[in-house]
């Protein structure tokens, strides 16, 4: 860790910064800085910028009609939307400015006046200066109208780049409730949380991390709920960031959280409309970006990835019941294995004795110690696992449950690995499979490692000292200042009524507040309840 922190220091900013010959500008910022009035200037400025990018297209072309003066227009290719282009500003361009007479005393100034002013049929423009902002402005989409003798570019808001649509959530699948899952597109996933949200309290702010990948990132929050404390350290972190490129949230998401050594994650990643606008609801902040349909969410707590958004579409009763199960099943998935080893190997007297007599004679063939069928097993299915998600979907679940299948049996029948060896992984994997994030079960299947080796060596004694490893662990955490297993920890800083909806979840009109998240004089969320009878 001092190594890392040594050789950070040593690292200065103009290794970040692109470099010289690469963005081609000498130390008097001639071809990035200000604009020229000289259309053909600026013209072999952007040709020297985007040489060897044959995906920019560009045009020249005369305007007016008794002193005709030249334009020029630039964008990328598949970028843009062309029928913006072609309608909104090449025919308004070509079929009206053209005859502007020239009655001010300046020609080139009234047509670029009457341009910009009435000659575009879009409302989504803004005037720049500099070749920095152009080239920014074109590879993000937009298109750029340069006119000879103004020194100035008017930036037209054209994106329209190839998206995959709204499709339906892939890794959070609910029975009840909205079918929608957030796409690659930044502006369309705000659209979504705003849709669900119509209150003007709702902020986005937007800004680019990346010195070449230039990643718009977009934080979405309720301005009258959110703790300032907590929005003020996440635009601490961000704006601290330096880095080439981000190309997906999970980079985001590694270089904030507060203990990277941890395999527990401690912020939220949700591709689901519903429940990000929920949690912004609850105080909480949602990070829309650009290029990925997984949004994050901070702060985290450790009940926060036992939720799901069905949770609260159906009856308390039942869902209750389902979140006490993937508690149980969090337990199973981290501590199973582990459990068994201790007890077959250290502690044979503790199993009631037909079932010892049954297990014996189940392993009398078996060569290996229990501690190495564990691990056999265990990283047989971790290979099924990851071959069934490389594999296309068609044969990707088949491969895992024929694979399964096929292997278990075969090791059972070959001796092996004994049948309650198979019994004890399948059900393992099964409780993985029952936490809704998929970023706790990573954490867990780490632990379930750590546990099983503890375990082989000193029997329970060792398995609790695991466990209680692990809790020591999660109780040292925290999210932006927030105790990682609140509300099982310091439930007392809002009155106990976090507990409200923890492992059991309380019906929906008890549930009057808002968690600690949100700021103290908005944790009123519900001031009527229906009277019960």
């Amino acid at each position: 860790m001092k190594f890392i922190k040594k050789r950070e220091k040593k690292i200065s900013k103009e290794e970040f910064a692109p470099h010289p010959e690469d963005a081609l500008h000498d130390e008097n910022n001639k071809v990035t800085g200000a604009l020229s009035t000289d259309l053909d200037e600026n013209i072999e400025r952007l040709d020297i910028l985007f040489k060897d990018c044959n995906d920019l297209v560009k045009r020249k072309f005369p305007m007016g009609t008794q002193q005709r003066t030249n334009m020029y227009i630039a964008y990328i290719d598949l970028m843009v939307d062309r029928k913006t282009i072609e309608m909104s500003v090449l025919d308004q361009l070509i079929l009206g400015i053209r005859d502007v007479p020239p009655s001010a005393p300046e020609l080139k100034q009234s047509l670029y006046e009457s341009m910009r002013d009435g000659g575009l049929a879009t409302a989504d423009i803004k005037e720049v200066d500099t070749m920095d902002e152009v080239t920014l402005a074109i590879l993000s989409g937009d298109t750029v109208l340069f006119m000879d003798g103004y020194a100035k570019v008017i930036i037209i808001a054209t994106k329209g780049w190839p998206n995959r649509g709204i499709q339906a959530p892939e890794t959070e699948v609910v029975v009840q409730g909205p079918k929608e899952a957030f796409s690659e597109s930044l502006r369309m996933n705000t659209v979504l949380i705003r849709r669900r949200i119509r209150d003007t309290k709702l902020k986005v702010k937007q800004l680019q991390i990346g010195t070449r990948s230039r990643t718009d990132i977009a934080l979405v929050y309720m301005e009258d709920i959110v703790r300032p404390s907590i929005l003020e350290e996440l635009e601490k972190r961000l704006h601290s960031i330096e880095i080439d490129a981000i190309l997906e949230s999970g980079y985001i998401q590694q270089l904030i959280e507060d203990d990277w050594n941890s395999p527990f994650p401690q912020i939220q990643t949700t591709e689901r409309p519903d429940k990000t606008a929920s949690s912004i609801l609850e105080g909480r902040i949602a990070i829309v970006v650009d290029n990925t349909p997984f949004v994050l969410i901070a702060p985290a707590v450790f009940a926060s990835f036992f939720q799901a958004a069905e949770d609260y579409y159906q009856r308390w009763h039942v869902m209750s019941f389902v979140r006490l199960i993937r508690y149980v099943a969090g337990f199973f998935a981290a501590a199973l294995p582990g459990l068994y080893i201790a007890l077959t190997t250290f502690h044979p007297a503790m199993i009631p004795t037909p079932l010892a007599l049954a297990m014996a004679g189940a392993r009398e063939a078996v060569p290996f110690p229990a501690v190495i069928e564990v691990v056999i097993m265990e990283l047989a299915f971790e290979l099924l696992r990851e071959a069934g998600i490389r594999l296309p979907a068609p044969i990707g679940s088949t491969i895992g449950i024929v694979g399964g299948l096929i292997i278990g049996q075969a090791a059972v029948e070959a001796g092996i690995v004994s049948p309650i060896i198979v019994i004890i992984v399948a059900v393992t994997a099964i409780s993985s499979f029952a936490i809704p994030a998929i970023s706790m079960t990573n954490g867990f299947r780490i632990m379930k490692y750590i546990i099983i080796l503890c375990s082989a060596f000193l029997g329970l004694y060792g398995f609790w000292l695991g466990v209680l490893v692990l809790l020591i662990h999660l109780v040292s955490l925290k999210s932006f200042n927030i105790p990682y297993m609140y509300p099982y920890v310091s439930c007392n800083l809002n009155g106990y009524n976090d507990l409200k909806d923890s492992i059991i979840r309380v019906p929906t009109f008890l549930i009057n507040k808002r968690p600690l998240f949100a700021r103290a004089d908005q944790r009123i969320r519900m001031k009527s309840s229906p009277k019960k009878k």
